[in-house]
Order: structure tokens, then sequence, then C-alpha cells
């Protein structure tokens, strides 16, 4: 058991062949039900917005506010080793939250009205848009700034600060932002505007 739970891919493999055993203990018979492949995508979008949310929580509530504390000759342990990786899996999880939410709305036939924010799917809509203008804000304006922040890319000091800044600023507006949607996406069953 040590071997699997000391790699985190085995430890993930091993999470993703216990989700498969319990899917099949309760939802054989079920696989080609229209139903069951909409509660998958489900599933599978809550597991990546978990992935993609709690990464955005973990750099605004512990990295950011940290990082002035850490002394000097330690931060290249974070900015070299822990900040890449971690801007790794934020970044496909926020790819993987946006594609399976659309594929999800499109089973769940509510795409077009929630994107137009028609009656019975506004907040739902409210919630995929504040979703998609973080995703693209992960990719286009966090991204390219963390790459020169951290230095994956040549650049001057002077750039290097502003990518930082800016890159911290795009951050905690996605952090602002995820806390309505959050709430949009959770609230739409119940309320159902």
């Amino acid at each position: 058991m040590g071997k699997i739970l000391e790699n985190m891919y085995r430890a993930l493999g091993a999470g993703v062949v216990l989700a498969i055993i319990v899917f099949l203990a309760f939802h054989v018979g079920q696989m080609s039900d229209p139903a069951w492949v909409s509660f998958l995508f489900r599933w599978l979008h809550v597991l990546s917005g978990v992935l993609w949310i709690g990464l955005l929580w973990y750099f605004n509530m512990v990295q950011i506010p940290t990082m002035p504390k850490v002394p000097a000759e330690l931060k290249p342990g974070v900015s070299k080793y822990i900040a890449p990786e971690a801007l790794f899996w934020f970044r496909w999880a926020a790819i993987s939250t946006v594609v399976t939410g659309l594929i999800l709305a499109h089973l769940n036939h509510y795409l077009v009205e929630a994107l137009t924010f028609q009656a019975g799917t506004r907040l739902i809509g409210i919630g995929m848009w504040l979703g998609l203008i973080m995703a693209a804000n992960v990719w286009f304006i966090i991204w390219p700034n963390q790459q020169r922040a951290l230095g994956l890319v040549s650049t001057d000091d002077a750039t290097k600060a502003k990518s930082t800044r800016t890159a911290m600023l795009a951050s905690r507006t996605n952090f602002v932002l995820s806390i309505p949607m959050l709430y949009c996406m959770v609230a739409q069953q119940n309320v159902g505007v």
C-alpha cells in the first residue's frame, strides 16, 4: 500500500480504479442511459472544478500571502518547483472544467438557454459565463505572466516585476469571481431563475 500512496500518479490511479469499481457496482446496467452519461459528465465537471478552484484558493489564500515571508534563499524552491507544477494542474483543470461543463449543459439541453440568460437558466448562465471568463483569464493573462514572473521565459527584471503583479491581480480577480460562480452553479437547481 505504501508504494501506491508514496507516488501521486499511483495514488491518482488507485482513486480512479476505486471510482470505476463503485461505478460498475452501482451503474453497470445504466451506462447506455442518457441520464447516466449526463451524471458521468457532472461528476467529471465537479472533479475538475474541485481541482481548479482548490488550486486557485491555494494560490490566493496560501502561496501569494506567504511568499513575502519566505526567506530569499528558499523562494527558488517555490518558483522553480512548486509553482510551475501547480500551474500545470491549474491550467488543465480550468480547461477540463469548462469542457465538461459545456458538454453537461449540452447533454441536459440548456447550453444555449443558459449562455443567453433565458428564463429558468439565468443563474447557471451567470455561473457559466463567470467560469468562461475565469478560464480565459487563466490561459491568456495568468499563465503568460506567470511564465515571465517565474523565469520560465527570459525577460528583464522590470518586466518580471510587472508580470508578477499582473498575474497576482488576475488570479485575485478569479478568486473574487469564483465565489459568485460557485453560488450560481449550486443555486440553479434550487432557485430555477
